[in-house]
């Protein structure tokens, strides 16, 4: 709580402007790097720089230095035992979503955590299959090896079963995937993943977790349904479920009923006694197993015809090599892969890194994830990411390190080589139940709508056209367009900010919007206007016509009625119709004045007023002789706030000077404010000034430039009571304080600015 006495200030200074402040205040000089100076930086190096860079691309050698055994080595070892079996599991269940034999999806959850165990940054995360990565493979899987139909016209096809073709495009569209985000880690581009709004990312798995359901729908019910890609694909798929649902398979469609509603149950008392349980109860691999032994038990596959697991082959195969004709096809469905892929790894990196106070780099994420991908590809696995069901039990279950994620690996290692075979009788429904169960945080995503609608709009319109394309369109041109509506909303954001009239908050020295405040003092003839964005060549001519509108008056269109009426005097005086006496001009002409023809062009009436060969200036504010009218302009001070400008572009520096020429030339003086040291740099770099827009209309501060005209202009507030109101001197006492300063010698309890 503030004393009494700190909640006031004064100050006493000198009002400044731009020029004066620079020439009473020297600036410290910087000496800024060149293009050339970066560039030799980046080609230097040293013993620092070598161990840098072996630290930065392989992490493992930061944190196993500080590894504490005692501590973590029984937490990483209960972890990763936990994040193994749910691993094994989900492997099996996402691989369905990427149309592929289910033993593949142990593959991904194996060799991807090997690697990133040595590259990877984030201690928690757990690397393996991510469903809506195994979707958007799925949709390509199913483009070139249709469930009906023959497949694309591929050479490397020849001799390869259904299957192994899948297999082919899998790991040839993952190895593409892994070359992208390494190559992206290598450019240091890592930061284009900040182009994907929490909104967009929200609505996208959104739409993903819709996708996923649908194609989960065929295994829970039994249903034999060809894989269908493209835009409206959901809704062919969901037209040919409907047709076939009375031919669902009743047992299937029992069991999963079952296991959801079990495994829905128990996830929620794990969420309610989280901090009771040592453990999280692993529901899914307990209903996995008692399912698996009934259906070997009852033999569910001949009695009642369900679609099981099969065939798991032990042991892994050998590596095989990309097909380039594949990778060729695929080029455009492996970049949204690369990105989504990575932004979701590093979305849920992020959140435990600050949980548990460590940092991660995003260029090198890019890189552990390329590396996994391209090396997991090589040995027929699919694209890998996160799954935040798994990575949550690998972090709850007390996980410290990758330790966990390597012993997790050795786990799927195990089932591969040794115990696989026991899951040969699982049904596929089982699976299928599973992922739906899952897919409960994705769906209740949809939540957000009513709130973003309340607090952003914009935001909620990002959410609401990004979910609906990526569920009419497909995930990949879903993900386009989104981006598309969050670029456009940004820039729509930018391009018709909300400008707005200031005024000054009486006996203060802040000035606010004049609609939002009751007590305020405006002074006759001065506007303030403020644009709270960037002005570039999108948002010049909107800044333009605000201005117009704020002061009431089209300047343009009032220099030219100005210079018309003065060559319409000028003549009417050659011809005598006209004299000036002491009290004006006066008519001499005893019958009505004949209107003459203006030959004069647009382009000299744009040119400043010429009051030349007249016997004096005129003032516009007074009444015209000869009936000429001329628009009158009721402020002679213009303040224009730049506080909130961050750059101008070339475009906007002409159609800013332009503006305030037009301004000058109807006498209204224009002084620019808080505007930031490196806009002004830019202006006198690019030969902003001339002789009638001065470097001595920028002033410091807005009350600085509120002052000057108060005192050029002493007029404005003579019939204004409240001109006393206005704040315009300021001390600042630090009583008992320290003051910080370069200079050392300033020991003085009154600080003056």
């Amino acid at each position: 709580m503030m004393r009494p006495a700190a909640q006031q200030y004064a100050v006493t200074r000198p009002l400044y402007s731009e020029d004066s402040f620079a020439e009473k205040h020297q600036k410290v000089y910087r000496h800024r790097k060149t293009m050339l100076d970066h560039i030799k930086q980046f080609f230097i190096c040293d013993g620092k720089r070598a161990k840098n860079a072996a630290l930065s691309l392989l992490p493992i050698i930061g944190w196993m230095k500080i590894y504490r055994l005692k501590e973590w080595l029984l937490s990483d070892i209960v972890s990763g035992v936990s994040t193994g079996l749910v691993a094994v599991l989900q492997g099996l269940a996402y691989c369905l979503l990427a149309s592929l034999p289910p033993w593949y999806g142990l593959f991904s959850a194996f060799f991807p955590v090997i690697i990133y165990f040595f590259l990877g940054t984030s201690r928690h995360i757990s690397v393996g299959p991510f469903p809506v990565l195994c979707l958007m493979i799925g949709s390509v899987v199913t483009r070139l090896v249709p469930d009906e139909g023959p497949p694309a016209n591929i050479t490397g096809f020849e001799g390869l079963t259904r299957d192994e073709q899948r297999v082919l495009v899998a790991s040839s569209i993952t190895f593409l995937t892994g070359v992208m985000q390494l190559a992206m880690g290598l450019l240091q581009v890592g930061f284009v993943v900040m182009y994907l709004s929490d909104t967009l990312v929200s609505g996208f798995t959104t739409a993903a977790a819709v996708h996923i359901l649908v194609s989960q729908l065929k295994f829970v019910l039994g249903l034999q349904v060809p894989g269908i890609s493209g835009p409206l694909s959901i809704i062919y798929t969901l037209e040919i479920i409907f047709n076939k649902i009375t031919s669902a398979n009743v047992c299937d469609v029992v069991i999963s009923l079952v296991i959801m509603v079990v495994v829905f149950i128990v996830k929620e008392v794990n969420d309610i006694f989280k901090s009771k349980l040592p453990v999280p109860i692993p529901i899914e691999v307990i209903m996995t197993v008692i399912a698996c032994g009934v259906s070997y038990a009852f033999d569910f596959k001949k009695k009642y015809g369900i679609d099981v697991v099969g065939l798991i082959p032990k042991g892994y195969e050998p590596p095989v090599a990309p097909d380039l004709q594949i990778i060729q096809d695929t080029t455009m469905d492996a970049f949204p892969m690369a990105i989504v892929g990575f932004a979701v790894a590093f979305s849920v990196a992020k959140v435990y890194s600050v949980k548990h106070d460590y940092t991660i780099d995003g260029n090198q994420e890019l890189i552990a994830f390329g590396v996994s991908n391209i090396f997991g590809a090589s040995f027929k696995s699919f694209a890998a990411s996160t799954a935040l069901s798994r990575t949550a039990v690998q972090e709850s279950t007390g996980g410290k390190t990758q330790v966990a994620g390597l012993l997790s690996a050795v786990i799927v290692m195990i089932v591969t080589l040794a115990v696989g075979f026991l899951l040969e009788p699982l049904p596929k429904s089982v699976l299928g139940a599973v992922v739906i169960v899952n897919l409960k945080g994705m769906l209740l995503q949809f939540r957000d709508v009513p709130y973003l609608w309340r607090r952003d709009k914009p935001d909620c319109v990002v959410w609401i056209g990004t979910c609906a394309a990526a569920i009419l369109l497909g995930l990949d041109l879903g993900l386009a367009a989104g981006l598309g509506v969050e670029l456009l909303s940004v820039v729509l954001r930018v391009q018709f900010p909300r400008c707005s009239v200031l005024a000054n908050i009486k006996a203060t020295d802040i000035y606010r919007d004049r609609k939002d405040y009751i007590d305020i003092f405006e002074p006759d003839g001065v506007k303030i206007f403020r644009i709270p964005s960037p002005i570039f060549f999108a948002n010049i001519e909107f800044f333009r016509s605000k201005l117009v509108e704020a002061v009431g008056f089209n300047p343009l269109r009032v220099l030219r009625k100005r210079n018309k009426a003065v060559r319409r005097i000028r003549t009417l005086l050659k011809r005598g119709d006209l004299r000036w006496t002491k009290e004006g001009f006066l008519s001499t002409s005893c019958g009505p004045i004949k209107d003459c023809e203006d030959q004069s062009n647009v382009e000299e009436l744009d040119l400043p007023t010429d009051f030349k060969d007249l016997p004096a200036r005129i003032n516009w504010n007074a009444e015209l002789p000869a009936n000429i009218l001329v628009p009158r302009v009721e402020i002679h001070s213009l303040i224009l706030d730049f506080s909130a400008v961050s750059f101008l572009d070339i475009s906007a520096l002409k159609g800013l000077k332009t503006a305030l020429k037009e301004m000058i030339r109807v006498d209204v003086e224009v002084y620019i404010v808080a505007c930031d040291p490196d806009i002004l740099e830019k202006l006198h770099q690019c030969c902003f000034f001339d002789d009638e827009v001065q470097p001595s209309m920028f002033f410091l501060t807005l009350h600085d430039a509120m002052l000057h005209i108060l005192h050029k202009h002493p007029d404005c507030t003579e019939n204004r009571p409240h001109y006393g109101k206005i704040q315009t001197t300021v001390t600042v006492h630090h009583p008992g304080g320290s003051v910080r300063s370069r200079d050392k010698n300033l020991s003085e309890p009154e600080t003056r600015f």
